[in-house]
């Protein structure tokens, strides 16, 4: 990573809000057509975030064998609350059951190998640096589906238990950082 990471997570954080407000300007006149941003967007923002862990995981293959059984049992562990979510925010957004269940299935499962199958051939090719632009943008894009869809949607919920669920989200995400440091 370098100095110009946040340039290129505002970037990923522009290019999705961009996309959702082309969506809902210019395609979306309707009401019914206008919801469907809100399960539009984020699918395709976790759908750009899977796919680069796809390149990271041919990276992990590439380190070692075993590098890349791990990173594919985090994968398992990481990408099934991912298509969850996809799930839910399509079904909210209008979606039947069995179209969210197949554009989650595309966004959240499929996208991830797509990214490792694609990159695998490449991966020696890449440099660090292109892949932590790349990480920045997707970081970005997760960003801004987390502050416009996902908060947004916790704080309608049961207050108890989503605050209850935020804080174990971020002691997740300290202890994770504090065990690699």
């Amino acid at each position: 990573m370098n100095g110009s990471a946040p340039v290129f997570l505002l970037m990923g954080f522009l290019g999705i809000y961009l996309s959702n407000r082309f969506l809902n300007l210019h395609i979306c006149h309707e009401y019914e057509c206008a919801d469907y941003s809100i399960g539009i967007i984020p699918a395709l923002g976790i759908g750009f975030h899977s796919f680069i862990d796809g390149v990271i995981y041919s990276v992990a293959f590439n380190v070692s064998i075993f590098t890349g059984v791990l990173a594919i049992i985090g994968m398992v562990f990481h990408e099934f609350p991912e298509g969850i979510v996809t799930f839910v925010l399509l079904e909210r957004g209008g979606f039947s059951r069995k179209k969210s269940a197949i554009y989650a299935f595309l966004a959240a499962a499929i996208s991830t190998p797509l990214g490792a199958v694609v990159s695998y051939p490449f991966i020696s090719n890449i440099e660090q640096s292109t892949l932590g632009v790349l990480l920045a943008i997707s970081a970005g894009a997760l960003v801004y589906v987390g502050a416009s869809h996902l908060l947004p949607a916790v704080e309608k919920e049961n207050k108890k238990h989503s605050i209850f669920a935020l804080a174990a989200g971020v002691l997740v995400a300290v202890f994770i950082i504090m065990s690699k440091s």
